[in-house]
């Protein structure tokens, strides 16, 4: 055994278990098995041509060589990002442990109160900074944040401006370049006009819906808005505002001044620069538009018995649901990042904060002065923590500055911008300095002291954090304590196998994790000068290399930031390719009804009109209807949408008939990336006639899920849609004729890029189409043990899955048991559920993954068999069973009472193997609609809860 081989650790079943399963499955080999799935016309002829693998060791030297190719300056570029001190014990705790970076999105809340409570203490510090009233728990980045509060505010015009068809949207010239750049891409399909302009000199009386306006400004300058928000306001105009979270702590905060909508990122908040990323945009705004806010809110209800649980709240705005209705096509977000930037508040508090902002503002301060004695002109008069001074030549600061390892931001020729952070010192401010010709030293500023230039209204004058959470965990034993307690509440897949479909819950490896904590890579601000980022570039070519070989396309974009990002990528480059033939007519997307509910959303978004096509009896597209709506939409075909395999879980026969057809009509093929890992070294987007594709890092290439973020959703296209890939506003990137930008930094979210850069490293060609095998191998051996007992509702031709299926649990009724009580049941049995009710009402969607070894597989068979034994001795008649009142929680099982017809051991440990790695829920049954009917999304105290009930 070759303990040196990745594979071995990366893939969880053993030679010696392939014999059994293979048996079990019915074939003679693994190659018969794959033979037996995917249709034999797009089958792969040759091998993957990759880097041979390496080892763990091996990786790890090769990205220490790397990141020393990467020069870590002093970053005061600012522009949104800025370095922050991660406190240790959140690094270890929450960044580099398993319980929190490999947790699945919370939607089975009675075993996810812990990251639940995380992100309520992350929506009540957004709130209280903000002075908003309610907000969700993160976006993608403060660029794409600012783009769905546009979207929103459209959305959410008035019966009178929509009639007078208002379109216009003026957005302050002090936005941030790269948010500019988003607003541009995202109102483009829409046709939202956007305006450019001084706020000082905007012209109430045109006709606007909205505005969007910076604070502090992108060079510093803190504006007083009070009277331009009154102004717009009796306008009927909105406010939206794109804000620095720790300038909040002193300035006033835009919810008081009377925003309508707040949005920035909390990267401040002791998140690494990741050069541009994963860091969590916050999205704040009146508690009038709560079912308008994109992405997830997490709210407070209660469970079975009455006590406070949380989940997340108003369900039913999800991308999934609304389809083509959506205006936004968000459905993830930054949990991962979210949960550190709410603790970094919660291990601060109040008074650390203000301590922090405090010395930000005051070297800020010091610095100016410094400069203007020096005879410079310091030209913001009012400002947080940037300057811009004016020079006569910025070249020979910006020579003197590189040779002391420091960037500015230079403006034209004679404005230098300089961004003070908390990681900066005396001894810094005196090297920046010294850039400008200075050879004095400085004085000292009084500790925790504010040096007054944020004065008058400005000043912020309300408490915030208030709640008992920001002040009770400020030394480190408390918060390690706090954060192991809220960790003990999640399942996670360092307690048992994950096996949702459609979201691939896979190995996020330690040797691929670890680079992320490494200085050279975690401390990169994003705009620095592409010299300074050798190892990121090496890094990011090769891995874009690796993806375009791997789906057989020309080219590689990293930009997107999320799965649903990608997808409007790859649209948008689509639409760009029909305008660029003088085909901009072409308009009509059609989508399998199968689809994910992202798609049509996100077609939407990009200004298609979306047409519907069927799914036959067998889950598969129904080409008869295909065709004839192909023919009908001919001349203004632009895009067919599809997953491949297919939703159902099927390798679809007739997809090359399909994307032919799709092409002789003149229309391209997006195809949907989630279910990339059926086809890695097997098969490619290219070899079925697609056009492009977006692919999920978070799921086939193992960056974790991190309880529902971050994700990275890169799109590979073919040769015609190269040029039309992404730009950036501040770093070339991108085709010659490239799309204004999809995320705020040039190559997204570029930190976590190096886990799926060391997945495909260290696996190697062999291992990565091996793990494919294998992961379709584990989704038939689970569908043969579950056979006679759960109805499978698709399979392929030859009776095979790919590496998911779908269970019918619908006859179940017939006993009173819905889907969600097997859901809930599994709990018990110490796993989370599969995907609920998704293509499909009242199934289950299993995906084992590669990673699981065959016991583990057993142990999920066991537990489902003995849940449809369960279901076969209930009745329909008696609601007071095992499954009807699963999950049963410690508190319930311990209890003087027991009053249910089972026994304690059935409801707590129902098969041997519980006993030995029990997981308890924490609370019971949660109460969706009672949630929704009283939302409270902030830290709010019991008392107000308990009055919420009453009332």
């Amino acid at each position: 055994m070759n303990t040196e081989k990745f594979a071995l650790r990366h893939i969880g079943i053993r030679e010696k278990d392939l014999d059994k399963m293979l048996e079990t499955v019915g074939v003679d080999s693994l190659e018969q098995l794959i033979f037996e799935t995917i249709p034999d016309d797009i089958r792969l002829k040759q091998d993957l041509k990759l880097p041979k693998a390496i080892s763990e060791h091996e990786f790890l030297d090769h990205l220490q060589k790397l990141a020393a190719k990467n020069k870590v300056f002093k970053s005061y570029i600012g522009l949104g990002y800025h370095e922050s001190i991660t406190p240790s014990v959140i690094k270890r705790n929450i960044l580099e442990n398993p319980g929190w970076y490999t947790a699945y999105t919370p939607y089975q809340a009675e075993i996810a109160q812990g990251r639940l409570e995380a992100l309520l203490n992350f929506q009540t510090m957004v709130c209280d900074l903000t002075g908003m009233e309610v907000a969700n728990a993160s976006l993608l980045d403060e660029s794409t944040a600012a783009a769905e509060a546009m979207t929103m505010l459209f959305d959410l015009r008035s019966r009178q401006q929509k009639k007078e068809g208002i379109v216009k949207f003026f957005v302050s010239e002090e936005t941030l370049p790269q948010t500019l750049a988003l607003l541009q891409t995202r109102s483009t399909p829409l046709d939202i006009e956007l305006v450019i302009g001084n706020h000082e000199e905007f012209d109430f009386s045109d006709d606007f819906f909205g505005v969007l306006v910076q604070y502090p400004g992108k060079y510093g300058q803190v504006n007083d808005y009070a009277e331009f928000v009154n102004k717009a306001q009796e306008s009927n105009i909105k406010v939206a505002v794109a804000a620095d979270i720790l300038s909040l702590v002193l300035l006033t905060p835009p919810g008081e001044w009377g925003a309508d909508v707040v949005v920035g990122t909390t990267q401040r908040f002791g998140i690494p620069l990741g050069y541009g990323g994963p860091h969590a945009a916050f999205f704040a705004t009146k508690d009038t538009y709560k079912r308008n806010i994109p992405g997830r809110i997490i709210g407070l209800t209660k469970d079975t018995d009455g006590n406070p649980a949380l989940r997340m709240a108003l369900q039913t705005r999800e991308q999934h649901i609304k389809r083509d209705k959506a205006t936004s096509n968000i459905c993830t977000a930054q949990v991962l990042l979210a949960v550190m930037a709410g603790m970094y508040a919660v291990y601060h508090g109040p008074k650390g904060l203000q301590f922090i902002a405090n010395k930000v503002h005051n070297n800020a301060k010091l610095l100016s002065s410094h400069l203007t004695e020096m005879g410079y002109t310091q030209q913001n008069t009012c400002f947080f923590d940037t300057l811009l001074i004016t020079v006569d030549d910025n070249r020979a600061i910006k020579e003197k500055a590189e040779n002391l390892e420091i960037n500015f931001h230079y403006i034209d020729r004679d404005k230098v911008s300089i961004a003070i952070n908390e990681a900066t010192s005396t001894a810094d401010l005196q090297k920046i300095a010294a850039c400008f010709g200075s050879t004095n030293g400085f004085g000292k500023p009084a500790e925790g002291k504010t040096l007054q230039i944020i004065s008058g209204p400005l000043l912020r004058k309300i408490p915030f954090l208030e709640h008992e959470v920001f002040n009770s965990y400020h030394s480190e034993t408390e918060l390690m304590r706090y954060i192991k307690k809220l960790e003990r509440k999640d399942l996670a897949l360092n307690h048992s196998m994950i096996s949702l479909g459609s979201c691939t819950m896979k190995l996020n490896a330690a040797s691929e994790m670890l680079p992320l904590s490494w200085n050279n890579w975690a401390n990169l601000h994003p705009f620095v000068p592409i010299e300074q980022a050798e190892g990121y570039q090496i890094m990011l070519k090769e891995l874009e290399e690796y993806l375009n070989e791997i789906t057989g396309f020309a080219a590689t974009s990293l930009q997107p930031n999320s799965g649903a990002q990608g997808e409007y990528a790859g649209l948008m480059t689509i639409r760009a390719y029909h305008e660029s033939r003088g085909e901009g007519h072409r308009n009509i997307c059609i989508i399998p009804a199968s689809a994910h509910g992202t798609n049509p959303a996100s077609a939407v978004m990009a200004g298609m009109k979306v047409v519907v096509t069927k799914t036959d009896e067998k889950g598969n597209i129904d080409v008869a209807d295909l065709e004839d709506k192909v023919k009908l939409y001919s001349e203004n075909l632009a895009a067919l949408m599809v997953t491949y395999p297919s939703t159902h879980g099927v390798f679809e026969s007739s997809i090359k008939h399909i994307t032919k057809l799709i092409h002789d009509h003149g229309g391209q093929v997006y195809m949907d990336g989630a279910n990339m890992n059926a086809q890695v070294g097997l098969t490619n987007p290219a070899t079925i006639g697609a056009d492009v594709c977006h692919l999920n890092l978070h799921k086939t290439f193992a960056i974790p899920h991190g309880g529902g973020g971050p994700g990275v959703g890169p799109i590979c296209v073919a040769e015609q849609l190269k040029p039309f890939l992404p730009t950036n506003p501040v770093v070339a990137t991108g085709g010659e004729k490239g799309i204004t930008a999809i995320s705020a930094a040039p190559w997204g979210s570029a930190l976590v890029c190096l886990i799926s850069y060391g997945y495909i490293k260290m696996l190697g060609a062999k291992g990565v189409t091996e793990a494919t095998k294998i992961a379709i191998l584990n989704a038939n051996y689970i569908k043969e043990r579950l056979k006679g007992k759960f109805d499978v509702l698709y399979s392929g031709e030859k009776g095979r899955a790919a590496h998911e299926m779908i269970l019918d649990c619908r006859p179940f009724k017939q006993h009173g048991i819905e889907v969600t009580d097997i859901a809930k049941r599994l709990m018990d049995y110490g796993f989370h559920a599969p995907t609920v009710s998704f293509p499909v009402a009242g199934t289950l969607m299993i995906e084992p993954t590669e990673s699981e070894s065959l016991a583990e597989l057993d142990r999920f068979c066991d537990a489902m068999l003995a849940i449809r034994n369960e279901i076969d001795s209930v009745s329909a008649d008696e609601p007071d069973n095992v499954l009807k009142n699963a999950p049963h929680t410690l508190q319930m099982v311990t209890a003087d009472e027991w009053d249910y017809p089972y026994t304690r051991q059935q409801a707590a440990f129902p098969l041997p193997f519980v006993s030995e790695n029990k997981f308890w829920p924490s609370v019971r049954r949660t109460d969706e609609a009672f949630g929704d009917r009283n939302l409270i999304c902030t830290c709010a105290p019991i008392e107000a809860y308990a009055e919420e009930e009453m009332s």
